[in-house]
């Protein structure tokens, strides 16, 4: 299940892009294909900037991760602690690091999006 969320994630922002590609390409005025160009590099700017702000929620649940571990441990040492609570941090651990390595996927598509518009409207 996890690797479909991956090979999801890649796919629709593989198709948001070939969309953005084949719509800047075909149009042939200038002043059409600059209108959509400026639209896409707004909407792209407001979804790096939701995922940056994911990226600090991630720092957050990081830290709770952390400290979760630190107040299990004399827990853990004594009466040996329940194998779901260590079970639970690990799974938190993980959709974690996969919900980072998504931030990071959609980070590229939308950096070659940008490319893709500013390439757009440079050129005549």
């Amino acid at each position: 299940m996890v690797f479909l969320s991956f090979v999801y994630r890649f796919l629709t922002n593989f198709a948001f892009m070939a969309l953005v590609y084949f719509s800047l390409n075909f149009m042939e005025k200038y002043q059409n294909r600059a209108v959509l160009a400026i639209l896409v590099l707004i909407y792209a700017g407001m979804r790096a900037a939701s995922t940056l702000r994911a990226f600090y929620f991630f720092q957050k649940i990081e830290k709770l991760e952390a400290e979760t571990k630190r107040l299990q441990a004399p827990i853990n040492d004594g009466s040996g602690g329940t194998i779901a609570q260590k079970q639970i941090v690990m799974d938190v651990a993980r959709l974690r690091r996969d919900g980072e390595l998504k931030s990071y996927m959609d980070l590229f598509f939308l950096a070659l999006i940008v490319l893709l518009c500013v390439a757009a409207i440079m050129r005549q």
